[in-house]
C-alpha cells in the first residue's frame, strides 16, 4: 500500500486543489444554477473529468494522457467518480420531475418531494482479462464522490468532496476483488448466456453501503464547501500526503445501522467478545450488547448509542452479502 514515489510529481497540492474546485466545478456550477432558474434545465455537476484532475492533485500523480481509454493515472491507478449533487428529484404526489433548486412541485404545487441521493460508482468488467486488470494488475482504485453532508435536513447549500482508496494487493481490501468476481461470473456472464447480443449493465458500487465498508476503504481527502450555491468557500478537512504509506491509515468506520439481524447475531457470538467489547460506549459490556441483539425486536436507537460504528477488525467477522442476482427491468422505458 505504498504509493510509487517516482510517479509523485505534483507539489503544492492543497493550494492547487482549492483552485481546481473553484475553476472547474464550483464557479461553473454557480453560473449553471442561475441559468437553471430560466431554462429549468438541471445544473447537474458532472464530475468525470474533474474527478480525474482532482485525483491527480490528491495523489500527486499526473494523468497518463489516455483520454479515459487507458490508465487514469500515470502509476496505473483506476479513478472512478460520482456526484450526488443536483440530482433530478420528483414529486411524490404527481410523480413529475422536480429540480433540486425547486422547493415545490412546478406541476401540482405539492411540497411532498422525493429528493434523490443514489448516484454510485460504475465498474465495467467484460472479460477475464479486464477482471484481472481491475482486481490484480492495478494496485489502487481511487474513488471520489461529491454529496451533501446535510442531505437528511434538506440543506443543499453545503457540498462535501471526498476521496477513498482501495488497494487490490492488500489483504484488508480483498473483498473488492470478490465483489467484482461475483459480478463478472454471476451477473455479466449469466446475462450474456440469456442474451448474447445485449451488453449487461456495469457493476453498481454504492457509496457508504454494507459492501463498500467491507472493502475497508481508506479516506485520503475531504473538503467542505459552504455557501456553495452563491459564494462558495472551500475548507480542506483532510488531505493525506501523496507519499504516505496507506497501510498506516485507519479504514472508514462502518455505521452499525447497516447491519441486519443475522449479521448482528454473528457479532454477538461469544467468540467475538474481545473485539466487540472494546468498541462499546457508555460503559456497556458485551452482555449488554448481546441482550439488545437477541431480543425479538431490536432497539436500534439504543444499539447505535452503545455501538455506533464497527472498525475493520469487527468487519472482518462479517460475510459479504449475495447481492449479485440476475434481475430484469420490469418497467418499459417511456419518454412521456
Amino acid at each position: 500500500m505504498k504509493p510509487k514515489i517516482e510517479f509523485i510529481k505534483i507539489k503544492d497540492n492543497e493550494k492547487l486543489i482549492k483552485l481546481l474546485l473553484e475553476d472547474l466545478v464550483l464557479a461553473p456550477r454557480v453560473k449553471a444554477l442561475d441559468w437553471s432558474k430560466i431554462t429549468k434545465q438541471t445544473p447537474n455537476m458532472k464530475v468525470g473529468y474533474p474527478g480525474q484532475h482532482l485525483a491527480s492533485l490528491i495523489t500527486g500523480v499526473q494523468g497518463a494522457r489516455t483520454g479515459a481509454r487507458g490508465d487514469d493515472l500515470e502509476d496505473g491507478s483506476e479513478v472512478k467518480s460520482c456526484s450526488r449533487v443536483d440530482q433530478l428529484d420528483s414529486c411524490k404526489d404527481c410523480e413529475n420531475k422536480v429540480l433540486r433548486i425547486e422547493t415545490i412541485c412546478p406541476h401540482c404545487g405539492s411540497e411532498n418531494l422525493k429528493r434523490m441521493d443514489d448516484s454510485k460508482w460504475l465498474f465495467s468488467v467484460k472479460s477475464e482479462d479486464e477482471l484481472k486488470l481491475l482486481t490484480k494488475t492495478l494496485d489502487r482504485i481511487f474513488l471520489t464522490i461529491a454529496d451533501y453532508p446535510l442531505f437528511s435536513k434538506n440543506q443543499f447549500d453545503t457540498i462535501r468532496f471526498q476521496a477513498f482508496e482501495i488497494w487490490n494487493n492488500c489483504e484488508r481490501h480483498k473483498n473488492f476483488e470478490i465483489i467484482m468476481r461475483n459480478y463478472f461470473y454471476k451477473i455479466f456472464l449469466e446475462h450474456i448466456k440469456i442474451n448474447p447480443r445485449k451488453t449487461p449493465a456495469p457493476k453498481n458500487f454504492w457509496p457508504f453501503s454494507y459492501q463498500f465498508y467491507l472493502c475497508n476503504p481508506v479516506k485520503v481527502f475531504q473538503a467542505t464547501v459552504t455557501n456553495a450555491n452563491t459564494k462558495p468557500s472551500i475548507k480542506i478537512d483532510l488531505l493525506v500526503a501523496p507519499e504516505t504509506d496507506r497501510e498506516i491509515l485507519t479504514p472508514e468506520l462502518m455505521p452499525i445501522s447497516l447491519l441486519g439481524k443475522d449479521e448482528l447475531n454473528i457479532l454477538a457470538n461469544d467468540a467475538n467478545f474481545y473485539i466487540i467489547e472494546s468498541l462499546l460506549k457508555n460503559e456497556k459490556c458485551f452482555n449488554d450488547f448481546k441482550e439488545i441483539v437477541f431480543k425479538k425486536n431490536i432497539n436500534k436507537k439504543l444499539l447505535a448509542e452503545i455501538l455506533p460504528y464497527l472498525d475493520h477488525r469487527a468487519r472482518d467477522l462479517l460475510p459479504l452479502r449475495d447481492t449479485d442476482k440476475i434481475s430484469e427491468s420490469k418497467a418499459k422505458y417511456q419518454r412521456r
